[in-house]
């Protein structure tokens, strides 16, 4: 049993009524390294369990008082996480599901084998770190599929949650239209939430901040060697958002050249990276977003038709804050009461007369600016 004496060494709850077996496995259990807390009866045990959580309670069955399956039950009620094993020396199928339907992991007959509670004690531990990343996982899977909260209830604002809530679960490509600071990434990051897409990358790319050649090889990676300075592979955004959803700001600011190269990728969902020569693959959903009149641009010879109907697909224009002017109480206060957890202060209150310029403002700079 030396094996066990490394970061696999738990904290293990001993309840039994019989002083030579609680102590001896006590004994035996921290030669092997764990740390121990042994009780004569279940009401030790529950006590000690409200005091410290353990990984494993050994269980004595035949107990006077409380016997081992209503410590298994009340543990399994205020404890969840710890492991319960049973110990009898009257073991039989019946036992057994006894035990296991009040909560018990396992049980164990008396008097021990070593190498029994040995490979017990392991099993329990591997079944503890599997719950423990499960719950992991479940929490992840949780927050990626709640779609980040969109602050308003007015009209306006909620058919744009409908369209987000229409569209997200499907495949197609959004466009999402408003002036700069009305809250299109929010959006964009609501639908990829509630996409099948939710666990994987949502990648996102300002078309409008970065000059062109940066931006083709942000978009299409490179090649070692590629250009001056190109030392390392590089992987780009296209091959990145592979299997989850890539959100293209500022569309409308991209070149004629890019739209074209933008265009074969989103037909083949293929990329070459810069000075490479094979394809890898690139399935993803693109959701893209401007604050031109892309119809316009379209017309006017700016942007490419082609392109324009491949991420118009499905649109949702979201509405500037001086259009839903109910909304700005609900997202003042919002601010406000996020400011004061940062700041780790009582939530201020907003006089009346405050709130009342904040209404008659004209908010140029839409959600952005008041927040």
């Amino acid at each position: 049993m030396s094996e066990s004496k490394d970061s696999t060494a738990s904290s293990i709850l001993v309840v039994d009524d019989e002083q030579i077996v609680r102590e001896s496995l006590g004994a035996w259990l921290r030669e092997d390294g764990h740390k121990t807390r042994l009780c004569a009866d279940g009401r030790q045990a529950l006590a000690a369990a409200r005091d410290e959580e353990f990984e494993l309670a050994l269980v004595d069955l035949k107990m006077p008082g409380m016997d081992g399956l209503e410590v298994a039950r009340r543990l399994r009620d205020f404890s969840p996480r710890t492991t319960v094993v049973v110990m009898t020396a009257f073991a039989s199928v019946d036992t057994a599901v006894l035990a296991l339907k009040e909560g018990a992991y396992d049980y164990i007959t008396k008097p021990f084998d070593p190498e029994v509670l040995s490979h017990l004690l392991r099993r329990a531990r591997e079944e503890r770190e599997l719950r423990r990343q499960n719950t992991g996982l479940r929490k992840k899977l949780a927050a990626a599929t709640q779609p980040p909260q969109i602050q308003g209830s007015s009209p306006a604002l909620q058919r744009v949650v409908e369209l987000i809530e229409n569209v997200a679960p499907g495949q197609t490509s959004v466009l999402i239209t408003g002036e700069s600071g009305v809250g299109k990434e929010l959006v964009a990051r609501a639908i990829h939430a509630g996409s099948p897409r939710a666990l994987m990358p949502l990648v996102i790319v300002n078309c409008g901040a970065l000059p062109e050649g940066t931006l083709e090889s942000e978009l299409f990676g490179h090649e070692r060697g590629a250009f001056t300075g190109a030392q390392y592979r590089h992987k780009g955004k296209f091959e990145l958002a592979d299997g989850g959803t890539l959100f293209l700001d500022e569309i409308g600011e991209v070149s004629h050249r890019m739209q074209v190269e933008m265009l074969r990728v989103l037909e083949e969902k293929r990329v070459v990276r810069m000075g490479g020569h094979t394809s890898v693959q690139a399935d993803f959903r693109v959701v893209a977003a401007t604050n031109r009149d892309l119809k316009r641009a379209v017309k006017e010879g700016h942007f490419r038709e082609d392109l324009y109907y491949r991420l118009n697909v499905f649109h949702i224009d979201v509405p500037p804050l001086r259009d839903r002017v109910g909304d700005i109480e609900e997202l003042a206060l919002h601010f406000a009461a996020r400011l004061a957890r940062q700041m780790n202060r009582a939530v201020p209150s907003i006089q009346e007369d405050a709130m009342q310029r904040l209404m008659e403002y004209d908010w140029p700079g839409n959600v952005r600016e008041l927040a």
